[in-house]
């Protein structure tokens, strides 16, 4: 490929700054963070390996949750840290320090092989404002940029973006080089029939691929809290679902793009929705789509039907 990968560069003892897509879900047992699926974690490791293997000082940038710009122990990385040291051995530094002399210190300490997790990048709201001076404090870190967060490339944060401007070399992992792979190798001429599965909350953040695949997929089906902009634009009822009021309009274009162009964009027949978005509250599998009744009234839905 045309891109710089981990395979390319010279690493053996210069701080690799990786950034990670470590958005895992966790839940709160007794007072303690637990990861309920650590498949992205999975995802990460075998490019932290060959970096290790290289000799490189490894230094792991990610996020968790929405804080919304601010520390909140909710959504400390450090249960992920503890996580990661039981995968992978030595065991896996943490810093509670995201950026500043202590962190940079600790990463230049970091010995070869070495793995340093910082905190939570999204404790910073310049993190997804994409501030200058965060990217600058960020690449302060590391000798080398490299991004292996696929799921968190499409967003032009500090930590995906603008970091690499500051340092001199600038790769992607072992993750982000498959994805981009498959992408340019089977899209280019796809298999047939060829099936989009979508999901996600926002119809907002899949415009441009939705409009680009509609060009080559024969099906669509969609899942996950946009499939319920869709329901509204075919007026089907969506009780108290997330919906994007100000999307609705554009879903209704797309679905008449779709019918143009013979591509079968398929919703939910059938839903689980309940009246309490919280552990052990009441939940229903409902015929939303296939009935034509939709989501109840007062209720959400939350998942795909069984």
């Amino acid at each position: 490929m045309e891109k710089l990968s981990v395979r390319d560069l010279e690493v053996k003892g210069r701080r690799v700054l990786v950034r990670v897509d470590f958005n895992v879900p966790t839940e709160e047992i007794d007072g303690n963070i637990r990861i309920t699926d650590d498949t992205r974690i999975h995802e990460s490791i075998p490019t932290i390996e060959l970096l290790r293997a290289k000799g490189a000082k490894v230094i792991l940038l990610a996020h968790l949750g929405r804080p919304k710009g601010k520390p909140n122990l909710k959504y400390s990385l450090r249960p992920v840290a503890d996580h990661l040291t039981k995968m992978i051995a030595p065991p896996v530094r943490f810093s509670p320090e995201v950026i500043g002399p202590g962190v940079e210190a600790v990463s230049k300490a970091l010995p070869e092989s070495g793995v340093l997790l910082v905190e939570n990048l999204r404790f910073f709201r310049e993190e997804e404002a994409n501030a200058d001076s965060f990217a600058q404090a960020l690449a302060k870190l590391g000798d080398v940029y490299m991004n292996d967060a696929f799921g968190a490339a499409h967003r032009a944060h500090a930590s995906t973006v603008g970091v690499a401007k500051y340092l001199p070399e600038a790769a992607m992992g072992l993750l982000m080089e498959r994805e981009l792979r498959y992408l340019k190798d089977e899209l280019a001429n796809p298999g047939r029939p060829f099936l989009v599965i979508l999901g996600g909350s926002k119809v907002s953040d899949k415009i441009a691929v939705i409009k680009a695949l509609m060009e080559k997929a024969n099906v669509f089906l969609i899942g996950g809290a946009m499939a319920y902009t869709f329901y509204k634009a075919l007026g089907i009822p969506t009780g108290t679902s997330r919906v994007e009021a100000n999307r609705v309009q554009l879903a209704e274009e797309l679905l008449t793009l779709a019918k143009e162009k013979g591509v079968k964009f398929l919703l939910p027949v059938d839903d689980i929705e309940t009246n309490e978005l919280k552990a052990g509250a009441q939940t229903r599998n409902t015929p939303a789509h296939s009935s034509g009744q939709g989501i109840t009234e007062g209720w959400q839905a939350v998942d795909i039907g069984r």
